[in-house]
């Protein structure tokens, strides 16, 4: 026989499926903020931030091989997310931005260079030294070895014949002029392979010391990117 009750007492509640319900909120609400932070994040990578690391040393001394920077994308185009189709522009790189832009000869890739010369400039290296529309760049950033500049006949690395910047084009270099893919080589960035521009250093690793405590390169963490 079941348990009898006092006149006027309720039976006493089951606490089962009050504890199942609440299981079945806390998930629901799991789930709802997970999607709520990739929507979040979806748009933040679309719209404004980015980040990168950098693979190789085509841009040293400026970053090195195991930095982690962020790139603003709203430098300059605004694009449909995950298209490079440019909704409008909102400004142009400046000679000496650092930027990020989808490599021309293999566009899943991203590739990290400085402007060098504008639309409607005129480009021309003169063993190993830039000029700019005839005048020698100032270039505080580059770093040359000091190996004996090569003919242009043979690379234009050191040598380059004077070229035109075209409309909504960029001629990029790295840094590290001696050790770096670019413009010399494959032409120029069109302003819808503009990604963005790149303006700190939030992480730098460097898996290649020998010391385990040096592996955090804490003294870049924070770095402006100029």
């Amino acid at each position: 026989m079941g348990k009898k009750h006092r006149k006027g007492e309720a039976p006493a509640a089951d606490n089962k499926p009050v504890e199942i319900q609440k299981e079945k909120s806390k998930t629901r609400e799991y789930i709802e903020s997970l999607i709520i932070a990739a929507i979040i994040a979806f748009f933040v990578r679309s719209f404004f931030i980015q980040a990168f690391k950098i693979p190789s040393s085509s841009m040293e001394p400026t970053l090195l091989i195991g930095d982690h920077l962020l790139v603003n994308r709203l430098s300059y185009v605004v694009k449909v997310p995950f298209t490079d189709i440019v909704i409008f522009e909102l400004d142009k790189p400046d000679r000496g931005d650092v930027v990020v832009f989808r490599y021309p000869v293999d566009r899943s890739k991203d590739f990290i260079k400085r402007v060098i010369a504008k639309e409607g400039d005129t480009v021309e290296i003169r063993d190993k030294i830039i000029y700019v529309n005839g005048k020698k760049l100032n270039d505080p950033w580059g770093f040359r070895s000091h190996e004996p500049p090569i003919p242009g006949f043979l690379s234009p690395k050191d040598n380059l014949q004077p070229l035109k910047v075209p409309k909504d084009s960029y001629f990029v270099m790295g840094d590290n002029r001696d050790r770096s893919l670019d413009s010399r080589f494959w032409g120029f960035v069109k302003k819808e392979d503009l990604v963005g521009k790149a303006f700190i250093l939030y992480f730098s690793w460097d898996g290649n010391s020998d010391n385990p405590l040096h592996y955090v390169r804490w003294l870049r963490i924070g770095r402006i990117i100029r």
